[in-house]
């Protein structure tokens, strides 16, 4: 089976949740027999300079790559105010990313063409225009949904209007494209209920993220420290905001409470105000080169996350190593696993400073959770598993004369 695969940034390297969705899952195809395309937007913001790929980055039969400068331009925003565009999405307009995206569709013959996240959408017209190729959207999130609750948690009123503004017509574009796709994949179960609830009535599958788990090789507990991580994209919003939170709401009494305990920080494009914090036992790393690295050296790990949506893929990376997760209702919304068998789930600030000083007095036992966490992983969030699956549904589906031709009206 031949699928072109469309990204808004460049899936390397595996430093989010994106990039680790999208390499790992195409990864998993090119092992089942299918012939993998990429066709990606290289963003100012995630560059990738496609020379300087690891040997092993090998999946893809082609690599094609057209520059985007998508950066916030504050001129371009207030110009948004009186449009009825979605600033969050035409920021992805590029073209010379369509012109590319024609000239591979005329020379090719895709069984599949899979949009990564609703900001492909825009591209759906002109692939059905010059392809029979089945359309298929793999939705990492409800993205509107990330938005409203950004805005719904900022307190600054200026701001609140403004993303709520924002929201309102990233909202309007995801719902008004919702049934152009000929297949529907959700990163979850409760994600597909979410969409199937705001009107999507074509085929769906509810796919989720997985992880190679021959990369996630435990340390041995004594090369471990007892201390706290936290690891994820500091140019994402949600990730910014619970991060402030912890050291706002929760660090000064539990450091208080917990005098020797040290709390790691590290993320892909740190802000300088995060990289000049003077606190009591707080590390800020920045960047680091080993992401499984830096989690393996320390026994927990927080996700306080109070936006956002789809799934948190750095709580599976935790969990995969066997490290204790501690993280929020939302955060572990859309995985399965149980609060105090496979993670923790803490919402207030004394919530988390119970959980976490409970680890440490030995109160709970971070072996059995550690252990039972990696177990739930490698049980339902194998990437060959999930891919084979999904690899079942396209064959039905190419071999089903259903849709073969106008799908979204015959379903």
């Amino acid at each position: 089976m031949k699928i072109l695969q469309l990204c808004k940034k460049f899936p390397y390297p595996l430093k989010d949740g994106e990039s680790i969705a999208v390499t790992y899952l195409s990864n998993a195809l090119h092992n089942l027999g299918c012939e993998m395309s990429l066709l990606s937007m290289n963003t100012t913001k995630h560059y990738m300079d496609i020379k300087e790929l690891p040997a092993d980055f090998n999946h893809y039969k082609e690599i094609h790559v057209t520059d985007l400068d998508n950066t916030v331009k504050i001129f371009d925003a207030f110009k948004n105010l009186f449009s009825k565009d979605s600033y969050h999405v035409s920021r992805f307009v590029c073209p010379d990313f369509k012109d590319k995206l024609i000239e591979l569709l005329k020379a090719n013959k895709y069984d599949v063409v899979q949009l990564e996240t609703l900001y492909l959408a825009p591209y759906i017209d002109v692939i059905k225009q010059h392809s029979d190729a089945l359309v298929t959207m793999r939705a990492h999130n409800v993205e509107f949904e990330i938005w409203e609750r950004i805005s719904s948690n900022t307190k600054f009123l200026p701001k609140r209007w403004y993303l709520k503004y924002l929201t309102s017509k990233l909202k309007r574009y995801e719902l008004d494209h919702l049934n152009k796709y000929d297949y529907l994949i959700a990163v979850s179960d409760r994600d597909l209920r979410k969409f199937k609830k705001l009107g999507y009535k074509n085929g769906a599958i509810s796919s989720p993220i997985g992880l190679d788990m021959k990369n996630y090789i435990q340390l041995n507990r004594s090369e471990e420290s007892n201390d706290i991580c936290f690891i994820g994209a500091l140019d994402w919003m949600p990730n910014v905001e619970g991060l402030l939170w912890f050291l706002d709401k929760v660090w000064p009494k539990l450091s208080e409470k917990q005098p020797d305990l040290k709390f790691h920080i590290a993320g892909r494009n740190t802000p300088p105000t995060i990289l000049a914090l003077k606190i009591k036992n707080v590390i800020v790393h920045g960047e680091v080169a080993d992401a499984i690295s830096f989690v393996n050296s320390h026994s927990m790990m927080i996700v306080p996350l109070f936006s956002g949506s789809g799934m948190r893929v750095k709580i599976l990376e935790g969990m995969a190593l066997g490290k204790v997760v501690i993280t929020t209702t939302l955060g572990k919304e859309g995985i399965n696993a149980d609060h105090e068998k496979h993670l923790l789930v803490a919402d207030t600030p004394q919530a988390f400073i119970e959980q976490i000083s409970m680890i440490i007095s030995g109160e709970r036992e971070k072996h059995l959770i550690g252990s039972a966490a990696q177990k739930f992983v490698e049980d339902y969030y194998d990437h060959g598993h999930n891919a084979q699956k999904l690899l079942e549904k396209y064959v039905s589906l190419k071999d089903n004369p259903i849709y073969k031709k106008d799908l979204a009206t015959k379903l």
